[in-house]
């Protein structure tokens, strides 16, 4: 072999050499975390889970943390549930949810004919066209130890006895022209306070039943009856402390089912004594 073939084959094998030491050094300092995997080798696209002991077990990165936001609770309920939950009281905050709040309009107009004929028995309540008017039946509902006229078909209340729900008195109630104010038919939501906040745009057979409604009527003590007026919950609430959750409630319901508002103080004067109701003070709501 000639001399200059003998260098060519040497340089060859230096060259050779040299690469594959460069190599070797290459991969033995690739960055594991960024390395591209070879062709058809599956990797999974979940992080595995951290060690569930230990102080580290509960760290996370910031970034995802704030991603991800609170965890939700389990009590959780959807601001647009259409079902009331269960229980009274829970189910009486739902419905004041619902109620809208707003200003009171005007007095202008309001006449208690617009809600008509007082204690008309045609209307359509629980209650209507049975053949006696709004103001026995309600005496008949809440009185006990009742009697009535003969040849009325039990519907004259003539005595009976009230125990009142605003002030917790017992009341023995006769009949006439003297006596019959002891104890009067209240509308728990006042018919001026709704004309104030939604009556005047109802029609005049909802607001003759609004009048009429067996779930805004009470037998109650007259005088107290009497200082209530046409008051809300944010002005007037029944002296018998025990009979307010129920109070709050039965207004609640009757401002929702005729479609009335609340200014801001009453409904929060509401939403304060729910607070402190359990179910059984505030009972079934008809």
């Amino acid at each position: 072999m000639s001399h200059k073939r003998r260098l060519r084959w040497i340089v060859v094998l230096v060259v050779v050499a040299v690469l594959a030491l460069v190599g070797t050094l290459t991969d033995s300092g690739e960055d594991e975390n960024t390395a591209t995997p070879p062709a058809g080798t599956a990797f999974a696209t979940t992080t595995a889970p951290l060690p569930t002991t230990g102080a580290s077990s509960t760290r996370r990165d910031d970034t995802q943390a704030a991603a991800a936001g609170p965890a939700p609770t389990a009590s959780a309920v959807p601001a647009t549930t259409t079902t009331p939950p269960a229980g009274p009281v829970a189910t009486t905050r739902w419905i004041l949810g619902g109620v809208p709040i707003k200003g009171r309009a005007p007095k202008t107009g309001y006449e208690r004919s617009e809600f008509g004929p007082a204690w008309t028995d045609d209307v359509a309540v629980p209650g209507g066209h049975n053949g006696c008017d709004t103001r026995n039946d309600i005496l008949r509902r809440d009185l006990t130890a009742t009697s009535t006229r003969p040849g009325t078909r039990n519907c004259v209340v003539l005595t009976g006895v009230l125990a009142d729900p605003y002030t917790g008195k017992r009341i023995d109630f006769t009949r006439g022209q003297t006596t019959s104010s002891a104890v009067q038919i209240d509308h728990v939501v006042a018919l001026n306070d709704a004309w104030q906040k939604g009556a005047q745009q109802l029609s005049t057979d909802r607001r003759r039943m609004l009048a009429n409604d067996p779930l805004n009527l009470l037998a109650v003590d007259g005088p107290a009856n009497n200082q209530k007026g046409a008051g809300d919950a944010a002005t007037w609430l029944p002296h018998n402390k025990g009979f307010r959750c129920r109070y709050v409630a039965l207004q609640t319901n009757v401002k929702a089912r005729y479609d009335l508002w609340m200014t801001r103080a009453e409904h929060d004067a509401i939403s304060r004594i729910l607070s402190g109701c359990s179910d059984a003070q505030v009972g079934a709501i008809g």
